[in-house]
């Protein structure tokens, strides 16, 4: 397991934005936080600015992930998730948001609305074969294992 952490640049973009941090040291992603006020009404979706931006090293990547206290609470998480922010992006990062729930949703400046989880992404190639190798599962798929 590595031990020495690996080092993420961030730029603020904005006088309201914060660095991402953990919330326990143990914490497996750390929070992102909103530059905006937003009011997001039952069904909508809203890509929340987080006014920063950050440079990830080659050999990993971003994933942007719900916070599971909102989703439980009030039916808003991450739309697309993960989100993945690849180590060569270098815009803002936004969170697509969206709210499952029955009421209008505030998210005010400087609330914690998603996390950031920094992952490894081994190179992998593709490549074309004639014939897959056999497997207990074969073509078995969306559901086929049972939904118990």
């Amino acid at each position: 397991m590595r031990e020495e952490p690996v080092i993420i640049g961030v730029k603020l973009l904005s006088p309201d934005a914060q660095v991402p941090r953990l919330a326990k040291q143990e914490d497996a992603a750390f929070d992102l936080f909103s530059v905006v006020d937003y009011v997001l009404e039952p069904g909508a979706r809203y890509a929340v600015p987080t006014g920063i931006s950050v440079e990830i090293p080659r050999g990993f990547e971003g994933q942007v992930r719900p916070r599971s206290g909102l989703t439980l609470e009030h039916g808003v998480t991450v739309l697309n998730t993960p989100g993945t922010i690849d180590s060569g992006y270098r815009g803002e990062i936004k969170t697509i948001m969206i709210n499952h729930g029955k009421e209008p949703f505030k998210i005010t400046k400087g609330m914690r609305i998603s996390q950031l989880a920094i992952r490894a992404v081994p190179k992998a190639l593709f490549e074309a074969v004639d014939e897959l190798n056999e497997s207990d599962r074969g073509e078995g798929g969306f559901g086929s294992t049972g939904v118990d």
